[in-house]
């Protein structure tokens, strides 16, 4: 017997407005409203594969910053 944890694996949508895939990541909602990504949900942000990607591709550069901002 496999037991599911969480939404994600228990088959959610991707709460991006007008996508209607399977969910891949959950992330917080003020973290992927920043991206760009116009989000329905209140508290947690399910994306699908596509939107994770483009989710990534726009806060690569917040991302190098925080690492060279805490690099000894």
């Amino acid at each position: 017997m496999v037991v599911q944890m969480g939404k994600v694996s228990k088959g959610v949508k991707c709460s991006v407005e007008g996508c209607g895939k399977e969910a891949a990541r959950s992330l917080p909602v003020d973290k992927v409203t920043s991206a760009g990504l116009k989000v329905q949900s209140t508290r947690r942000a399910y994306l699908c594969r596509d939107h994770y990607k483009s989710f990534k591709k726009a806060t690569k550069g917040e991302k190098m910053v925080e690492q060279w901002r805490y690099r000894a």
